[in-house]
């Protein structure tokens, strides 16, 4: 009888505990946000999250208000729809919301990579030397060396250059971003003298469009490989991915080329000095070339096709461009050596600014998370203080909450090019109910978490838009396209992508 009533309490203690693992005796405090943990324990609402994040955050903020907190695979998420609170979170100390712990098993799990404790102070520290100031003056250079590689090695005049060429524009625009921001960041084919010269840069014409294909297949199934939820088929596509990019980006190979940037040599060096082991340190450059080449083409695509769509955007964004070109003086013209666009000539261009800001204002959706350490109080901008549970996740979701909200953005949906720029050309102001906001536009996150190579994203996008703008019109096939969907698969991740690509042609303005 007794062995009987031990099995039998184990039995219940089982259950019971099991039970509490998936949330079924979690109840909401006095002082918390509202709670709604779903219908389906542990899962919760990961499949309505996974199915459109955005859709489903507008409900619950509909249902709850600006906070409220929901299960999601087996995490409670108090998501922050405030923008006054925005602050509060992304400055709090690191013992009490770290980003680190979610987005280290974040990269663990796409990338391979296991962090150390180092990294982010690694990465910080060589992204504020080479991404930023002088830093960022000299990959300017490097990328625009490469884009004049890859699209003005075979430039001519006459009539025959001056036929309609057709393509697909996000295809075209994401393959030579990428392309150009990899060559200048991982290097390019050595040579010796000046008639190997162009052997090389057509060698680096062919391995960067390999690479990008390759990039490409991976970057498909990103979105459901970082929710592991790919089927068996596709995983193992993934993983012959991640060992084939850990291969051709491998420290051997990367210390092989020529003009390696300092971003990737030093972080390399110093992975090395805090005992990092080689094999680590390939899958650690993966990682780097997907969180600098995985937005910034997709974006160039958005911006491209706004301005398109908008004949007095391009109209003004263009005559800009001419205009810095001249002052500077260069011009594309027949005849005239490829036009060299500096970091200087890159800050004189407020219009492009806007407009930049504006698409990514449209179409870029981070999710921003944060992992509660201690129990910690919120304050909202009505008073109303809250308290975040210890072991939850606290998230922020700017596109709904600022960047489509039409207190902050009047006309949310429209692209207006100039919304980001005062007539002067200085920089707009941005208010909700009557109170100036810090976080109006938030494409880059913030706080500890912001993309430390964001200066070098925006100048590589504006490279490419300025040099495709001053050397071609450009036109829809359709003139009467409609702006396609968005893939709602990948919101959380950065820029959206569309889910289906866009006939353009172009050719040259002279």
């Amino acid at each position: 009888m007794a062995l009987w009533v031990i099995l039998l309490c184990t039995l219940i203690a089982s259950l019971l505990g099991g039970l509490y693992l998936l949330g079924a005796f979690r109840r909401r405090r006095p002082d918390e946000p509202p709670l709604d943990k779903g219908t389906i324990p542990w899962l919760g609402y990961t499949l309505d999250f996974r199915k459109d994040s955005s859709e489903f955050l507008k409900r619950m903020q509909r249902k709850h208000g600006d906070i409220f907190t929901v299960l999601i695979g087996g995490y409670y998420f108090t998501f922050v729809m405030d923008p006054f609170c925005f602050g509060a979170i992304v400055k709090e100390s690191r013992s009490k919301l770290d980003f680190r712990t979610f987005a280290s098993k974040l990269v663990q799990q796409v990338f391979g990579y296991k962090p150390i404790e180092a990294n982010h102070s690694i990465i910080h520290a060589s992204s504020t030397k080479h991404l930023m100031g002088d830093g960022l003056t000299v990959m300017t250079q490097a990328t625009m060396e490469n884009f004049q590689k890859l699209m003005l090695f075979n430039l001519s005049s006459g009539e025959e250059k001056r036929v309609w060429q057709e393509d697909s524009l996000f295809h075209y625009c994401y393959n030579i971003v990428f392309r150009a921001g990899y060559l200048a960041l991982y290097g390019s084919e050595p040579h010796q003298g000046a008639d190997n010269k162009e052997k090389a840069n057509e060698q680096d014409r062919i391995h960067s469009n390999q690479v990008f294909h390759k990039f490409r297949k991976y970057d498909r199934l990103f979105p459901r490989l970082a929710y592991a939820v790919l089927p068996p088929k596709d995983k193992i596509e993934a993983e012959r991915l991640k060992r084939l990019f850990w291969s051709m980006l491998s420290v051997k190979k990367s210390w092989q080329k020529d003009h390696i940037s300092g971003w990737i040599s030093d972080q390399d060096q110093l992975l090395a000095e805090n005992g990092v082991p080689e094999y680590m340190r390939d899958r650690f450059m993966f990682m780097l070339l997907w969180a600098s080449q995985g937005n910034t083409g997709p974006t160039a695509f958005w911006l491209l096709l706004y301005l398109m769509k908008h004949p007095e955007a391009m109209k003004a964004v263009k005559d800009e461009v001419d205009k810095v070109s001249r002052e500077n003086g260069q011009e594309a013209k027949p005849g005239s050596p490829p036009i060299n666009i500096t970091r200087d000539m890159l800050n004189q261009t407020p219009l492009l600014d806007s407009a930049l800001e504006e698409t990514l204002r449209l179409v870029a959706a981070p999710i921003l998370v944060r992992a509660v350490l201690q129990d910690t109080r919120l304050k909202t901008s009505s008073g109303t203080e809250y308290s975040l549970r210890k072991g939850d996740r606290v998230a922020l979701f700017p596109h709904i909450s600022v960047q489509m909200n039409p207190e902050i953005h009047p006309e949310p949906h429209k692209f207006k090019y100039n919304r980001f720029v005062n007539p002067d050309g200085t920089k707009k102001d941005f208010y909700k109910n009557g109170k100036r906001l810090k976080y109006f536009n938030m494409p880059w996150g913030a706080g500890a978490s912001i993309c430390p190579g964001r200066f070098f994203a925006a100048a590589e996008i504006k490279l490419f838009v300025f040099l495709v703008l001053s050397y071609y019109d450009l036109q829809l096939v359709n003139r009467e396209e409609e702006i396609p969907a968005i893939d709602t698969s990948r919101w959380g991740f950065g820029t959206m992508q569309p889910v289906r690509d866009v006939r353009f042609r172009y050719r040259l303005r002279f």
